[in-house]
């Protein structure tokens, strides 16, 4: 089973300590991320939770040595994304996640930002930090 990971659970395994063991868990399994996931955790790292940059850079290292397959989001990605934004309500932003995760063949999308169990196509959100979500 291939995954994917939305930028929440790289947060919190680097820098929640509440949902940080349940985020390690997940990443425990391995899988695929996209450029926009590392772009998004060094905007959450530096200006909400206020790292400094010889941290994030060191998360970004670990991030880069653990996922050696990161998916660059190409204009089909984007054109995806918009498609599944106005065909599902979602934020753009959330749909370019999914849409990379599609593009990558990944069944199971492991992010706390869509709804747990949904399915579009043959991808599957699972929300790690519910009870019992397999995650």
């Amino acid at each position: 089973m291939s995954l994917f990971f939305d930028t929440n659970v790289l947060v919190y395994a680097f820098l929640d300590v509440e949902k940080r063991g349940r985020a390690l868990e997940a990443l425990k399994q391995g899988g695929v991320i996209s450029a926009q996931v590392l772009d998004e955790f060094t905007h959450v790292a530096h200006r909400k939770r206020r790292r400094s940059w010889p941290e994030i850079e060191a998360a970004l290292a670990v991030i880069r040595d653990r996922f050696h397959d990161i998916v660059p989001i190409t204009s089909a990605t984007h054109a995806a994304a918009v498609t599944l934004a106005r065909d599902h309500s979602l934020a753009f932003y959330d749909a370019l996640i999914l849409a990379a995760a599609i593009e990558a063949g990944c069944e199971t999308l492991y992010s706390e930002d869509f709804q747990h169990g949904r399915r579009f196509g043959d991808c599957t959100i699972v929300n790690p930090f519910l009870s019992g979500s397999g995650g």
